[in-house]
């Protein structure tokens, strides 16, 4: 699973590395028409177009039936319980598609998350630099080695019962590279980024597989001490005519739009 995923990150980061410092709105837009248009194959495949339709006109006919018997209890209250048994049928029969459709989407947001999410550090901005260990400890900390253009600017400091280590640092000026993290015997390295946005960034590096799916920018630690690498870029947000809200609702709005004009043309019905 591990080979897997890093190579699908590779790709990712492949193919968005030309978009890098571009606005994210210019290739979030047809990002989002693409992810439609699978949604819609998928929906294709995996449906039953004519056993939904059946579901739906059966709900209908029980909303009409609630309708023109209105004033007999008896007849009511059997439409609602038939309305609510074309309801079930009807989500069990979306279920399917959307289960199928889950999987490759949680992998696909967590790796869009590493490029519209967040936005590499700033020249002259700070950011935190935290290690998590597997155990506690009360050795001396680490120590951090960092690429020219960041400095660190504290020492480490503990928390969490000696498990936990931070430091702050500050970016000077543009650069990307590894941050090591040297105990006595081993050093554990971190990906750092300062700079302009859109980049493909790693927050976090985890050494659990777990984890890896929700952080896959970096390979996995290797087996040690340290349980996670983190560095926290800022926040990013995708801003349009105004309106600033994070990439994953414009990704989901723009492709719920395009999935709603493209259903007839790939002939889906939900």
């Amino acid at each position: 699973m591990e080979m897997g995923t890093q190579i699908a990150t590779r790709i990712v980061a492949a193919a968005l590395a030309p978009l890098s410092g571009h606005d994210a709105i210019i290739s979030l837009l047809p990002l989002s028409v693409l992810l439609a248009m699978g949604m819609l194959w998928v929906f294709r495949r995996t449906s039953n177009p004519e056993a939904i339709g059946k579901a739906k006109a059966r709900a209908a006919a029980h909303l009409y039936e609630m309708r023109l018997f209105a004033d007999e209890p008896v007849l009511i209250w059997r439409a609602q319980w038939d309305l609510l048994k074309a309801n079930a049928r009807y989500i069990g029969l979306m279920l399917v598609p959307a289960i199928v459709m889950t999987i490759p989407m949680v992998f696909l947001f967590s790796e869009l998350e590493c490029f519209y999410g967040l936005r590499p550090l700033e020249p002259g901005k700070e950011a935190i630099l935290t290690v998590q260990l597997k155990s506690p400890s009360t050795a001396a900390a680490p120590q951090v080695r960092t690429p020219d253009g960041i400095a660190v600017e504290t020492d480490g400091v503990r928390l969490d019962g000696g498990r936990q280590i931070s430091w702050r640092l500050r970016a000077t000026r543009p650069t990307a590279g590894r941050l090591q993290i040297a105990f006595p015997g081993e050093t554990v390295e971190k990906s750092v980024e300062v700079g302009e946005g859109p980049r493909y960034l790693s927050d976090r590096r985890v050494s659990s597989l777990g984890d890896f799916i929700g952080h896959p920018a970096e390979r996995l630690l290797p087996p040690g001490r340290v349980d996670w690498i983190e560095l926290r870029y800022p926040d990013a947000s995708v801003q349009v005519l105004g309106l600033d809200l994070p990439w994953l609702a414009w990704m989901l709005l723009v492709s719920m739009i395009s999935a709603l004009a493209l259903k007839r043309r790939f002939r889906v019905t939900f």
